[in-house]
């Protein structure tokens, strides 16, 4: 689950007027990585980001360079770009028409490199093809649009960087009191909605889909920002497709939230609290193995089930919650193929 990355490309554009408008434009929507031409450097004062610089065919960041682009106008072209595997950081793909051009074929020769191969896309259309083709897609876009104000229109690309996770139904088994212990409070910078949350639990095999507090509360008002995680020692899982502690998220880090569809989006986190609180252990039952996951026991803390969030305070043993299972085990936070039981 390797999120993908976008480029915005202000290089192509005629006009400085209309590049500078479009490296304001794409900071204003949240874009970090821009591409300008080597004389434009001094747009860097219009905010903090990545300047990839273009000098000839090489792409440079920070006066290092990370990559090369490659136009393809015929077979010798592909087969220039073919050379470059594992010999640079990133490939630029630029193609006049990309129905000639077999993607599939580059997709799948850079797909176990070290190089990461990025198309260039002169509208969403293109860069939601590029993501999704052979499934695994590339590794990123860099995105071109026409003109400053057509930047927007790729705006629905934003939500192909993280592919939808399959959530499945397990049953709550056992509900009981765990003492007192501290517990992670994420604020993050963004609304979030009835129903998202994060993926929350003590073993990595299981994760709990914990609702954020987007619901009214009759003691407390809505806090849509809010995810009440769990006590310290569990795991979350990231944009990256890993794993971190609870205890271990800070203010500027980036973590996944995720609805009861399985779509999935980064999130900012602004704020983490660490509190000691009273703790609620909730067991459940998926197949035939058991899992766990330790929360604030408090009403305004729910767990995401088919039919919506749930106050754990009305939660059943029986009743059906929502959790991300999987194989294997994980080493500091990355998947493995490995047998790893955790109880």
């Amino acid at each position: 689950m390797t999120p993908k990355i976008i480029w915005v490309r202000s290089d192509h554009l005629p006009s400085y007027e209309e590049r500078k408008k479009v490296v304001s434009n794409a900071l204003e929507s949240g874009y970090v990585q821009i591409m300008v031409r080597e004389e434009d450097k001094d747009l860097k004062r219009l905010g903090r980001f990545d300047a990839i610089v273009l000098k000839g065919t090489s792409l440079f960041l920070e006066e290092e360079r990370i990559g090369e682009l490659v136009q393809i106008r015929s077979n010798e072209d592909l087969k220039k770009a073919s050379a470059l595997k594992d010999k640079v950081e990133n490939i630029l793909i630029e193609a006049k028409d990309w129905k000639v051009i077999p993607l599939e074929n580059l997709i799948a020769e850079f797909q176990r490199s070290r190089t990461k191969l990025f198309a260039t896309a002169s509208s969403p259309e293109e860069a939601k093809l590029f993501f999704e083709t052979l499934e695994v897609g590339v590794a990123g876009v860099a995105i071109e649009p026409s003109s400053a104000s057509k930047l927007k229109d790729f705006h629905v690309i934003k939500g192909h960087d993280l592919p939808k996770l399959e959530l499945t139904k397990a049953v709550v088994t056992k509900i009981a009191p765990a003492g007192v212990g501290d517990r992670v409070c994420i604020d993050t910078c963004s609304m979030l909605r009835v129903g998202e949350g994060m993926l929350i639990g003590s073993q990595s095999a299981c994760l709990f889909l914990v609702s954020s507090e987007s619901m009214e509360s009759e003691y407390v008002a809505s806090r849509p920002f809010r995810v009440n995680a769990g006590a310290v020692h569990a795991y979350a899982i990231m944009p990256s497709g890993k794993t971190r502690y609870l205890s271990e998220i800070r203010s500027g880090d980036e973590v996944m939230a995720i609805d009861s569809e399985g779509r999935c989006r980064s999130v900012v986190v602004g704020r983490s609290k660490i509190e000691r609180r009273p703790l609620l252990l909730i067991e459940v039952k998926a197949g035939e193995r058991r899992f766990s996951t330790i929360l604030q026991n408090a009403e305004t803390i729910r767990l995401c089930t088919p039919s919506g969030p749930v106050s754990i305070s009305d939660i059943k043993v029986g009743q059906e919650v929502l959790v991300r299972v999987e194989e294997g085990g994980r080493h500091f936070g990355q998947a493995i193929a490995e047998t790893i039981t955790e109880i």
